[in-house]
């Protein structure tokens, strides 16, 4: 009998080797990262006291890990969004414990519902409400914009989502903006947001989105995209965002799926965003915002999240969205057991602090694809209520 020797087990790249992973990209992949992103590659080192070795054990399972910790930060230097990561925070993986689940069970008991009767409990734009298949829309009752629309879930529970209600809740919140705009021919910047359960920022627990269509200029962080990537086209004759996600794919966090792009994005506002790109705002890039958002859900164990979703004007503007695609951001908010908050200064005036690795987002991410490819989209299970 012949004995066979097991293979070395492959090590998986992470976010603390992408400077190792740069380097090795071809000459052009590597001339296009550094365009894009600055990088570099700093040591923290300590000294804790013996007192502590026995807690730093228990917490972080090495206390060598601990004196000399890998910290990677990134700038984009397109859009000046800019990331922190930690080799220490970011070398854990994404776990998946039933103890999470159990925030749908408890949302499922509330009987603190004022969405449960929208047509008595909610009002109604001035031109009327649009109703969806699995939604209605309401006029929100403290507003930050003129026009400023809830789209309240016929589900009770926001975790219970499935591909068609996602498309009906995009699609019921674009048809909300068309006849905001018969309203109001100014009207024309369309934004899409769901703030999903409390630490997501939602007020209340019963399934909505929001939605708006702003006068005169797109929101500013959007206007600041817009014209960064005019300035990114002007100097390098190129699409910033066709280079971003060709940086992406070169580095193996990014895929195309028929005609969207996705990526589990180098420079996260929290943790574990995922984007989604489309030349057009079609099925296309709904089905792969819902899919995208599954795989949070279900392979990565998020309850609480944020979904941002923004396209260019459908209407002529003065300013010019040449080049700018339909684009789906989604970030997770962290346990909602937790009594800490997952922003502070950092996030709000310097850099964000992330925890998760991006290639473990995109890995997973990539499972859920081949899940979906070969027929098992079924064993993504969603919590139980």
């Amino acid at each position: 009998m012949v004995e066979t020797i097991p293979k070395p087990e492959t090590k998986k790249p992470g976010i603390a080797d992408l400077d190792e992973i740069v380097e090795s990209l071809p000459r052009e992949e590597k001339k296009l990262f550094k365009r894009i992103f600055h990088m570099s590659a700093v040591v923290g080192e300590l000294e804790p006291p013996e007192q502590m070795l026995p807690w730093i054990q228990k917490q972080f399972g090495s206390v060598e890990g601990t004196k000399s910790q890998k910290i990677i930060k990134l700038t984009n230097l397109v859009t000046f969004e800019g990331a922190l990561f930690n080799r220490l925070r970011a070398s854990r993986p994404i776990e998946v414990t039933e103890k999470l689940r159990i925030q749908a069970r408890i949302i499922d008991g509330s009987m603190d519902d004022p969405l449960r009767n929208p047509h008595s409990g909610t009002p109604a734009d001035v031109f009327g409400r649009v109703k969806g298949k699995y939604t209605l829309t309401a006029s929100n009752i403290a507003k930050y914009d003129a026009y400023h629309g809830m789209i309240i879930f016929d589900d009770y529970n926001p975790l219970h989502f499935d591909r068609d209600e996602i498309i009906d809740y995009l699609d019921t919140g674009w048809k909300w903006a068309e006849k905001a705009h018969e309203k109001d021919a100014q009207a024309k910047y369309y934004f899409f947001l769901w703030n999903c359960l409390r630490r997501a920022g939602a007020s209340l627990l019963h399934g909505h989105a929001q939605v708006t269509l702003a006068r005169d200029m797109h929101y500013a962080k959007i206007e600041g995209l817009r014209r960064a990537a005019l300035r990114y086209r002007s100097r390098y004759k190129s699409n910033y965002f066709d280079d971003l996600f060709r940086v992406h794919e070169a580095i193996g966090l990014g895929m195309q799926v028929e005609t969207v792009r996705l990526m589990a994005y180098l420079t996260p506002v929290k943790e574990k965003e995922i984007m989604v790109l489309s030349q057009k705002y079609d099925t296309p890039l709904k089905e792969w915002t819902y899919h995208a958002l599954a795989c949070l859900r279900d392979s990565m164990n998020v309850t609480n999240f944020n979904l941002a979703l923004f396209v260019p004007p459908p209407c002529p503007t003065k300013e010019s969205w040449a080049g700018f695609p339909a684009i789906a951001r989604m970030v997770d908010r962290g346990d909602p057991r937790s009594g800490s908050c997952d922003i502070g200064t950092m996030e709000l005036y310097a850099a964000c602090v992330i925890s998760s690795d991006p290639f473990e987002v995109a890995r997973l991410f990539k499972q859920c694809r081949l899940q979906l490819l070969n027929g098992e989209e079924d064993s993504l299970v969603a919590p139980e209520a």
